[in-house]
């Protein structure tokens, strides 16, 4: 199921490699628009080697979208899916399957 964004033009579609397009604007108004239309709310986040924050945002129901707010500002959603599943962390060393 393809999920469509709509932020009543506060996002703006950005070009992204191989043809592909990422949904961008205020993180904050993101964030609110995943927890009105979809009920997802941050579960998870990082900072990765260039110094932007990955968030994972996660719903109840199964939804999940993936944030990228890069050091200049600039929040991007970078992907979205269904079926989320909360794995339990394995002890370093000993991997589970």
């Amino acid at each position: 199921m393809v999920r469509e964004f709509i932020l009543a033009g506060a996002l703006v579609l950005a070009a992204a490699p191989a043809g592909a397009q990422n949904l961008c604007g205020d993180r904050g108004e993101i964030v609110k628009h995943l927890n009105k239309g979809y009920e997802e709310a941050p579960t998870g986040m990082g900072i990765a080697a260039n110094g932007a924050v990955l968030e994972v945002l996660t719903s109840e129901n199964g939804t999940w979208s993936i944030l990228i707010t890069m050091p200049s500002g600039g929040t991007c959603i970078v992907a979205t899916g269904e079926a989320w599943e909360e794995i339990k962390r394995a002890a370093a060393g000993k991997p589970q399957i």
